[in-house]
């Protein structure tokens, strides 16, 4: 297991009023998303300076941020989308990892940045930068929107995280539960009572 983390929570007024009657709790806000995703981007055109970027999306979760990242960015960007899945429609892993949606075209030689939209427990992760490795990106790194410390089994050497959050199932922004709730513009808890009712 990984040792102990803290993560920051910033509470806002935007946070206290949920504008959905399943969310329990907004996490991050729509304005905070917003702001980090831009100031995630000016780290990447800093750091791929003169390089070009393939984005590899992963399916489905990461679409909202995928898209609002790569208009963000200066640097120059191709994208390509996996599909993987380790929850099916449940709130936890299943630890079992399967390919859904793979890659169209070779990234041999070229520098990946995975986009991610959340680690959770980050086997799921840790096994699909595996499988990229093995086929010979120049570099490869990944960009997460949110990460869960105190949930992690495995320590992953992720160089962009936006949020650290607390270990709590959440939806919005590309997440979903049961294919819902993945348009909301923020991030949030759901209720128990829409968990109980399957979304």
């Amino acid at each position: 297991m990984v040792g102990p983390h803290r993560y920051v929570r910033v509470v806002t007024d935007t946070h206290a009023a949920p504008s959905h009657p399943d969310i329990g709790e907004v996490l991050v806000s729509t304005e905070e998303i917003a702001s980090k995703i831009t100031e995630l981007a000016r780290r990447v055109d800093a750091d791929y300076a003169g390089r070009e970027v393939l984005l590899v999306g992963v399916l489905k979760g990461a679409v909202m941020l995928m898209a609002d990242l790569s208009r963000a960015l200066e640097t120059p960007v191709t994208m390509e989308f996996m599909a993987v899945s380790s929850y099916g429609s449940s709130t936890s892993s299943s630890g079992v990892v399967r390919i859904l949606k793979d890659l169209d075209r070779s990234i041999e030689g070229r520098h990946v940045l995975v986009v991610e939209d959340i680690i959770d427990s980050g086997l799921t992760l840790s096994w699909l930068l595996k499988n990229l490795r093995s086929r010979g990106p120049a570099s490869l790194e990944v960009l997460a929107l949110l990460r869960k410390p105190e949930s992690q089994a495995i320590d992953l050497d992720v160089r962009y995280v936006g949020f650290d959050i607390p270990s709590a199932f959440v939806v919005g922004y590309g997440l979903d539960y049961a294919e819902r709730y993945r348009t909301l513009s923020f991030v949030g808890t759901l209720t128990p009572a829409a968990i109980a009712a399957g979304g």
